[in-house]
């Protein structure tokens, strides 16, 4: 080989390198968009703890908030930008969907199941966090299940899984349960549920567990039930952006072999947390312990 051959082929080398660099940006709208703003944009909820939420100081933090700053380095080192900032924006249960959709939010990370139906609206990352659908009620309310609920008030958040489950019920079921659907603020399904106009809470465990917590008198409440379904939680990304997708997941899948994810595990569910330091003491379920051992995107329905 001369030197003239010599000399092109490592010239097309770096060629080709550069290119498989920039590659990801290339084909994302979405780290175009990210990498012309020098801002990625970070929904979050004010409220769902202790996924995200913010503390009397001002700080958004939470489980998921941890993995979405986690994401945030990686989408730096991918643009190579160290000054990328983040914008963080205020999302609910009601509004998270389209404000991905609508490019007013590149990722949000919180509580949001997978499921089947949400991927026509969205993406979803790897998942995070998997939970079981459980009822949160009074000690003496002689609710231990599910099929204790016939005739008696649930509430839910509106447009949640546990929401299209309870009215499946009444549909299959006949369950005659009366569904109150509620939202983030103001009357709150834990406000609904402390004030007597519910019998019971329905939501995922580990939400539950928060809001035992939070509740006026802790002692008084229990959550109870064989769980209904199993929930993954994802982070929601732009539909049709796999370039963007696969930096999140490259990420994600980092976290759960590195062990990281697992310290965020213990830090969020097992250890005090701001502000009140209250205690979940959730032991690691079988479901988390297989997703860390294996990382993917899979729904449960």
């Amino acid at each position: 080989m001369t030197a003239l051959q010599t000399t092109l082929l490592a010239a097309l080398a770096m060629a080709l390198s550069a290119a498989a660099a920039a590659a990801p940006e290339a084909d994302s709208a979405t780290l175009r968009r990210i990498a012309g703003s020098g801002t990625i944009a970070v929904g979050f909820n004010e409220s769902s703890l202790p996924f995200t939420y913010r503390t009397a100081d001002g700080k958004v933090t939470g489980y998921s908030y941890d993995f979405a700053l986690a994401i945030v380095d990686a989408v730096r080192r991918e643009l190579k930008l160290p000054g990328l900032q983040v914008k963080e924006v205020v999302t609910t249960t009601q509004t998270r969907f389209p404000m991905v959709q609508n490019g007013a939010v590149d990722i949000q990370c919180g509580a949001t199941t997978h499921t089947v139906e949400r991927q026509k609206m969205v993406s979803f990352s790897s998942s995070i966090f998997v939970a079981g659908s459980r009822l949160m009620t009074r000690r003496d309310s002689g609710i231990k299940d599910f099929p204790d609920l016939t005739g008696k008030s649930v509430v839910t958040f509106a447009r949640s899984t546990s929401e299209a489950l309870l009215r499946r019920m009444n549909a299959e079921r006949n369950a005659r349960i009366n569904v109150i659907a509620t939202f983030d603020r103001g009357e709150t399904p834990l406000a609904v549920l402390q004030a007597g106009q519910a019998d019971a809470y329905m939501m995922d465990d580990v939400l539950l567990h928060a809001a035992v917590l939070e509740a006026w008198r802790p002692d008084e409440w229990i959550v109870t039930g064989k769980p209904q379904t199993f929930e993954a939680y994802g982070c929601i990304l732009p539909r049709d952006d796999p370039a963007f997708k696969q930096v999140v997941d490259r990420e994600i899948a980092r976290m759960m072999k590195s062990g990281e994810a697992q310290a965020i595990y213990r830090k969020w569910m097992l250890s005090p947390i701001p502000p009140k330091g209250i205690n979940l003491r959730l032991p690691m379920s079988e479901a988390m312990i297989e997703l860390y051992r294996n990382p993917n995107d899979r729904p449960f329905e």
